[in-house]
Parts: structure tokens; sequence; C-alpha cells
């Protein structure tokens, strides 16, 4: 699926069998595992790989983690995961996630995590650099998000 709003990444994929837990649904640690994949996709996506990370001795941990739960998901379903930086602290970043179901385009979970840029040396928070900032189109709105998709999907895709 293409990116259709500046700082939107998509990624695709179906629901793994080992993905279900024994209430049958997808379990909520595969959420944060996707959520953390997309991520790094996006930065390297973006031209923060890993290498990049290592050569300027800083990296980005999690702070925080908040996700709202709507539908559940179920081994085999095509799911879409998009993510976007919602905007810039001196140090932090709250990154936002979208989850929703390719068969009837409905929205499973929404997700924000706040990361926080870390000098390697030191361990220590660190100014998020000019150069990841501007690498990043910020989207301060979900609702923006789910209006690019709406409008990429016609009027298959809930508002």
């Amino acid at each position: 699926m293409p990116e259709r709003l500046p700082g939107l990444f998509l990624r695709t994929f179906a629901v793994p069998e080992a993905a279900i837990d024994v209430n049958g649904h997808a379990n909520n640690l595969e959420y944060l595992r996707w959520m953390q994949e997309a991520a790094t996709a996006h930065s390297d996506a973006g031209g923060w790989t890993l290498a990049r990370y290592q050569a300027t001795a800083t990296t980005w941990m999690i702070k925080s983690h908040a996700i709202e739960y709507l539908r559940p998901a179920y081994a085999g379903e095509e799911l879409t995961l998009g993510t976007w930086i919602g905007g810039f602290d001196e140090r932090t970043s709250p990154r936002h996630y979208l989850f929703w179901r390719g068969r009837d385009r409905k929205v499973l979970a929404r997700a924000q995590t706040l990361w926080v840029f870390v000098d390697t040396a030191t361990g220590r928070a660190a100014r998020i650099p000019e150069a990841f900032r501007s690498a990043f189109p910020v989207i301060p709105d979900e609702k923006e998000v789910l209006q690019s998709l709406k409008e990429g999907a016609g009027a298959h895709f809930p508002a």
C-alpha cells in the first residue's frame, strides 16, 4: 500500500497463527512487537538506519506505551499498520499507530509510544538532532491520517 500522506508509514501483513493466544485472537504483546517493527522500518525508510544510529552514538528508548484495543484480530487476517510521528519536544517524540483490517477496513487498535532520544555513550536523554526532525514530517492529528486513508480507499474507510 503506497504512502498517502507525507510522514505516514504503512505496513501490511497477515496475522500469523503464532500470534494467537488462549483467547483465540492476536495477543497484546504481538501488537507491541508489530509497533516496534513498524517504527524501525519507518526510521530506516527515513534514512535513520541502525548503522546511522551507531555512527552517531544515539538510539531511541521507550518511555511509555498506550494501546486502545477496539476489535480482535484473528489468524490469517490481513492487517495494515500505519505509524507516524506526532511531534517533537527537545528530547522526546510521540509516535502514533493505527491498526486496521483489510477486508472491512475496521480500525482494530490505536496506540501511542513516547520515545526518548538517547546518547548511547552516557545513557542519558539527548537533544533530537535537526537532521532527524527534518527527515520525518509531523502529523499532529489522527484525523488527518483517517481522512487521508478514507480518500485513498474511497468510501470504504471509516472517518
